[in-house]
């Protein structure tokens, strides 16, 4: 796995001794421009430039705000960054992982940086919080160029950033950051999944992808077109026959938990593109649709981060993988197809296909596995960024204390759920007159039916829903995030498995 940030925690009072470049040297300061203690005594008489500097900018100490001045000669540096924190006061809770990447930011690529995290003295857990600004840094710094073969003649490195984060107690912070790497680690495959080009990821080439997680420990189990079939998965067959590639589910299952622990599982829609099938789409903005699988990248990244930090639980991951092509093979509007579950879907429009997909992994885990819960991830509708744009996903479930853990890992990590109705007015919506259900609802409240379509292949498992059509791929850039494909739900999922159902 590529590293695009190379970092180490060294003591605060000693931070650069093994600094090859000048580089730059990052410090914070609240509204007062207060330093802290340890960094005060290292900056000297720089830290009346930071002043003089601050006054010129009407720099303020405001959180997030930034000033950048040439460093002395005598602070051994080449540039010099001032980070307002605002007041001490509020430094508990402050987002060192977005705080992170704001520094990541300023740092051009390739630099070599040195960072005095001096917050011992106002932070319950600095150790903590380093490791948070580390993870920050890293996923900031993410790129993806693996098909750029041009350098630009701008003078930056196409190397990883190297940054020193001084500490008052480096081995508690890496001991911190062991797990935040694990987070990194996994966000970083799920981006890489969603950015690879879809002649490079076809279903085949992803389940070889999620069967590399068995290096780490996972165990996977691929079915392919065969085990499909003997298994009655005709809705999520459908879907991909009119492609050249064979449609594939991956079993990804984590055992960190006892042997008698009832498994978590999640489940992703991976349609590696969507051409629409036969109900076509506008070929203004089709490459897009080579990230209709960020529910599953995001999958395959969790499962990669649970075993990485060997979290104490059981988890399943369960992905669906096909491609939706228009070819002489491909099913039409009108036909009838029977699911897993025995019941059977008209198909209204060869475009409302995620659904089916997710249909028969849904029946399939929850009828094998009988898990404690079940979460799909999808980008399934249009219809999500309609109502919420891309500041939230959609949540939607039939179990409200699992409602109400994942809105509080979204509101912890930034990576923010809203939640959305279900009910039988909607439901009755996908009523077909030829079979038990229609695969889309039409065009009023098209993710809500979306959303009952699924609900109606989880039998009493307590589930839930997000559609993530507007986070996981062209999604917003942040200060976090810089990526088309943004790994979304990764650091969601695992503070939901972290925060509640580890023993």
């Amino acid at each position: 796995m590529t590293k695009f940030v190379k970092t180490t925690f060294a003591a605060v009072s000693s931070p650069g001794q093994e600094r090859k470049e000048r580089g730059t040297l990052v410090v914070f300061a609240d509204p007062d421009l207060r330093l802290g203690g340890a960094t005060a005594e290292l900056m000297g008489p720089a830290a009346e430039l930071i002043a003089k500097s601050a006054a010129v900018a009407k720099f303020k100490g405001k959180n997030g705000t930034a000033v950048t001045v040439l460093a002395p000669a005598d602070l051994d540096f080449d540039r010099l960054i001032v980070i307002g924190t605002g007041p001490a006061k509020d430094f508990a809770g402050l987002d060192f992982v977005t705080l992170g990447g704001a520094v990541m930011g300023k740092l051009p690529q390739g630099a070599t940086a040195t960072v005095l995290f001096d917050f011992a003295e106002t932070l319950e857990n600095p150790a903590a919080a380093a490791a948070d600004f580390a993870l920050g840094l890293h996923l900031r710094g993410y790129r993806f160029d693996l098909y750029k073969t041009t350098k630009k003649d701008d003078g930056e490195s196409k190397g990883p950033a190297h940054v020193t984060i001084g500490v008052a107690d480096p081995a508690a912070a890496r001991r911190a950051y062991k797990s935040r790497q694990a987070i990194a680690e996994g966000v970083d495959l799920a981006r890489d999944l969603v950015n690879e080009p879809p002649n490079v990821l076809n279903p085949e080439e992803f389940a070889r992808r999620a069967e590399k997680l068995q290096e780490i420990g996972v165990e996977v189990d691929i079915l392919d077109e065969k085990a499909m079939r003997k298994l009655g998965m005709r809705a999520l067959l459908g879907v991909g026959q009119g492609s050249h590639y064979e449609s594939r589910v991956a079993i990804m299952r984590w055992h960190g938990g006892g042997a008698k622990d009832k498994p978590i599982a999640f489940i992703g829609k991976g349609v590696c593109f969507d051409t629409g099938g036969i109900s076509i789409k506008p070929a203004a903005g089709m490459e897009d649709m080579k990230g209709d699988m960020a529910g599953a990248a995001c999958v395959t990244g969790l499962m990669h981060t649970l075993a990485m930090r060997k979290a104490k639980v059981n988890a399943i991951g369960a992905i669906g993988i096909v491609e939706n092509m228009p070819d002489g093979k491909a099913q039409r509007p009108g036909d009838i197809v029977t699911s897993m579950s025995g019941q059977t879907i008209e198909i209204i429009n060869t475009d409302a296909e995620g659904r089916l997909v997710l249909a028969d992994v849904l029946w399939y885990v929850q009828d094998k596995f009988k898990p404690e819960f079940m979460i799909d991830l999808a980008t399934l509708t249009g219809a999500i960024l309609v109502a919420l744009g891309q500041e939230h996903a959609g949540l939607f479930s039939n179990n409200d204390l699992l409602a109400e853990r994942l809105a509080a890992a979204g509101k912890a990590t930034g990576e923010a759920v809203w939640r959305m109705p279900l009910g039988a007015a909607y439901d009755k919506l996908i009523d077909s007159k030829f079979a038990d259900m229609k695969n889309t609802g039409g065009r009023f409240g098209g993710s809500i039916t979306a959303a009952q379509f699924l609900q109606r292949f989880v039998n009493d498992t307590p589930w839930a829903h997000l559609d993530i059509a507007g986070s996981g791929m062209n999604s917003l850039a942040n200060d976090v995030n810089q990526s088309w494909g943004s790994g979304w739900g990764v650091r969601l999922l695992n503070r939901l498995v972290a925060d509640h159902y580890e023993k």
